[in-house]
């Protein structure tokens, strides 16, 4: 029986994709693998047995990637499962930005009890008319799964759209329209978009990305919107630009102490991914990840080791994650065919330092061949799947 731990309330869905050979517990001790959404691993322990942690959601800043790598820990998160979430957050921002909708429902709200409400209102609404963003050009910084789905939205509302990504995937290639201006210097993105929206991971690279001097080369009156993480963008800087006028309005999904109440911040609770059908994809896609491999070794969708999938054919199968150094896949391969097992198929990728072998055997290895695996100096884990008992 494999146990799951539950490290916050997991959608249902998520964990109906586990069978009867599995018990999902909340905060379960020596769990096989962890689901996770926004509780914080940093501090803690990792079990011997623990194999995988799967993140139901994109960011993974809550967990400790060099320890769980450290650890032969495989780290998944969930592309994509929550785009179409976040994308629709993001035009409601773009809405809240053009159209100064925030300020008009709060002096709305502050009429409250006014005999002259309908008649004020005429007077009233030239303060928060706005502007339509339609032949506005927006700036899309960062085209993955989300990033892509905005820009190609955009596009249907009659927007001007640039795109950057210096790490475009092929796949995400695939999915923008040819519409799209595609920026290869981000500086003339922020030249010429009247709105920017940022799509990227929090990195050494991307950290406060939005600074003093990046918001500098940016039109007058630029609208920011964030809906990525807060750390892409240096809040000190930023406010000095709002009360310049040199940026008219932020829109954030991460706001804090420093930008909550003012005027010229538009801050949102943290709701980009927390629609109930973004909350149920990332649950089942998550689960998918952590069956694919706690019962066949394959990884898909990880953030710290390299993606390996290969249908296992054999009865048994050997994982090893070990680090991407010289002679070790030979090493590994002399020690079991002390066995007499038949290496029927083997496949072997790297991640930066770190590699993962996959080795489908016709007979079952013996027990010593596998300590002996775990013994080599270069070996942070091996794992034995048997398809009988998948």
């Amino acid at each position: 029986m494999k146990k799951i731990s539950l490290m916050n309330a997991i959608s249902p869905k998520g964990t109906a994709i586990f069978d009867d050979t599995y018990v999902c517990e909340e905060k379960a001790e020596n769990p096989d693998a962890i689901m996770v959404r926004s509780a914080d691993l940093h501090d803690y322990a990792y079990p011997e047995n623990l194999k995988a942690i799967a993140r139901a959601g994109a960011g993974v800043n809550n967990i400790d990637l060099d320890g769980a790598t450290d650890n032969g820990i495989v780290v998944f998160n969930t592309p994509g499962a929550n785009a179409n979430a976040v994308k629709e957050l993001v035009f409601a921002g773009l809405l809240l930005a053009s159209r100064d909708l925030f300020h008009g429902m709060e002096w709305v709200n502050s009429q409250q009890g006014s005999a002259t409400l309908a008649k004020d209102v005429e007077k009233q609404k030239k303060k928060y008319a706005g502007n339509e963003i339609a032949g506005k050009t927006l700036g899309v910084v960062g085209l993955g799964a989300i990033g892509s789905k905005v820009a190609n939205t955009a596009l249907h509302l009659d927007m001007n759209v640039l795109g950057y990504d210096p790490y475009l995937s092929v796949d995400s290639a695939w999915k923008l329209s040819r519409w799209i201006e595609h920026k290869t210097d981000l500086k003339d993105l922020f030249a010429n978009a009247d709105f920017i929206t940022l799509h990227l991971p929090l990195l050494d690279s991307t950290k406060g990305l939005v600074n003093k001097e990046t918001i500098a080369t940016m039109k007058d009156g630029v609208k920011i919107l964030n809906f990525a993480r807060g750390g892409l963008v240096n809040d000190d800087d930023l406010l000095e630009a709002l009360d310049s006028g040199k940026v008219a309005l932020y829109v954030t999904d991460f706001p804090d102490g420093k930008l909550a109440g003012h005027p010229g911040v538009i801050g949102l609770p943290h709701l980009g991914a927390s629609s109930e059908e973004s909350e149920e994809n990332c649950a089942v896609q998550a689960a998918k990840e952590l069956r694919a491999y706690l019962e066949e070794g394959n990884i898909v969708n990880s953030v710290n080791m390299p993606n390996v999938s290969l249908e296992m054919r054999m009865p048994y199968r050997v994982g090893v994650i070990h680090t991407n150094t010289p002679k070790v896949l030979s090493r590994i391969t002399d020690i079991l065919s002390k066995d007499d097992a038949n290496i029927e198929n083997l496949l072997n990728k790297s991640r930066g330092d770190v590699a993962y072998t996959i080795l489908d055997l016709d007979t079952a290895p013996a027990e010593e061949s596998l300590e002996a695996i775990r013994a080599l100096r270069q070996v942070m884990r091996v794992n034995l799947f048997e398809k009988d008992k998948a």
